[in-house]
């Protein structure tokens, strides 16, 4: 039985509550007067190929490095760096991603944010992805997340989710699942609601897919989609 985004929407928001994903550290960029959004920056280049739960060992070593600003980041060796996110894995080559972003907004936007997601959002994606290894989903969660603008994020766990449920879409594209979601979510959402939809959904999918679909054996016993998944039709 095939099933709406809007109905998947409600039943995992129903079942799991809000998530208040990006997590970041208000207090501490409040106390250091320091862009958070900058640390979303960095999360996203760290989370690529790994668990949050890394990720977020990395984040601590560099808070406690106070290198959560673009001056910081830019200025630090990279050997000490590479240190500091070993945690993540992949160290060296984020290491240089980091440092070339945070130099890259340095030089061409003088480290001003606000400046470089004051522009158009198909803008910024081009923009984004061009930079040494950022692909389609660290540019759409930068957008989303840091930049507040309204893409869809796609990631391992709503493909997974996709290819579990009944929804129209092919599994295998990163354009044709954003699309889906957008066009679909753009006929119910309105404007002003669609950047906080987007970021709750795109959570919500995670939780479902981290909690009962990643296991090798998936926990479907207390699934809250139990009655719409494929596999089990």
């Amino acid at each position: 039985m095939a099933t709406s985004v809007k109905n998947l929407y409600e039943i995992l928001l129903k079942a799991f509550g809000q998530q208040h994903w990006w997590p970041v550290d208000k207090k501490y960029h409040q106390k250091q007067h320091s862009d958070p959004r900058f640390e979303i920056i960095i999360g996203a280049i760290l989370t690529q190929n790994t668990a949050w739960t890394n990720v977020e060992k990395a984040l601590e070593n560099l808070k406690r490095q106070r290198t959560f600003t673009i001056p910081a980041l830019t200025h630090v060796e990279e050997i000490n760096l590479r240190i500091m996110i070993q945690s993540s894995g992949f160290f060296n080559q984020k290491a240089q991603r980091l440092k070339f972003i945070a130099s890259y907004l340095e030089k061409e936007y003088t480290g001003d944010l606000q400046k470089f997601f004051s522009q158009d959002t198909s803008d910024i994606r081009l923009e984004l992805l061009s930079l040494p290894g950022i692909g389609p989903e660290t540019a759409d969660s930068i957008l989303l997340y840091a930049g507040d603008h309204p893409v869809f994020v796609v990631d391992a766990y709503t493909k997974r989710i996709c290819r579990r449920f009944p929804l129209p879409v092919s599994t295998d594209s990163y354009d044709d699942i954003q699309h889906f979601f957008g066009n679909e979510l753009s006929s119910i959402v309105p404007d002003n609601l669609r950047t906080s939809t987007y970021k709750e959904f795109h959570a919500l999918l995670v939780k479902l897919a981290k909690q009962h679909c990643w296991k090798k054996k998936p926990s479907c016993s207390s699934c809250p989609l139990i009655n719409l998944c494929e596999k089990l039709l």
